[in-house]
């Protein structure tokens, strides 16, 4: 079986899904289908990483774990899949998105051994 295609491979126009079938019963029903919703858009990869996201209830620290990434980079795993739904990630306790650059850097420096625990908890602080 092949996944969902959510674009033309010719022109990269939208795909409308036609047709559906029942390989149990053989009936096969026509008309215009939603093409997935929101997750028709994914990729397999985005699919695995929102599936692997539900597991850990939303949990980076434990997705750190089961992946082997770094936090800033499931965090732009996120938002790519975020995109790709049709949605603008954002912040909704109003944080200028350059705080979560801030946030970000320190939490990359961190992982790369830049910063010690105690200067990251102290600059994320002084961020607010």
């Amino acid at each position: 079986m092949y996944p969902h295609v959510p674009s033309c491979p010719a022109c990269r126009g939208p795909l409308v899904t036609t047709r559906l079938w029942c390989p149990d019963c053989d009936i096969t029903i026509e008309g215009r289908f939603d093409g997935g919703g929101a997750f028709g858009g994914l990729t397999a990869e985005q699919l695995a990483f929102v599936a692997t996201f539900v597991r850990c209830e939303g949990k980076f620290t434990r997705m750190q774990r089961e992946l082997d990434l770094s936090y800033p980079t499931l965090r732009t795993r996120l938002h790519a899949c975020i995109r790709a739904m049709g949605f603008e990630p954002g912040d909704e306790s109003g944080a200028a998105p350059e705080a979560d650059d801030r946030r970000a850097k320190v939490l990359a420096d961190l992982d790369a051994g830049i910063l010690t625990v105690a200067q990251a908890i102290d600059a994320l602080e002084k961020d607010g």
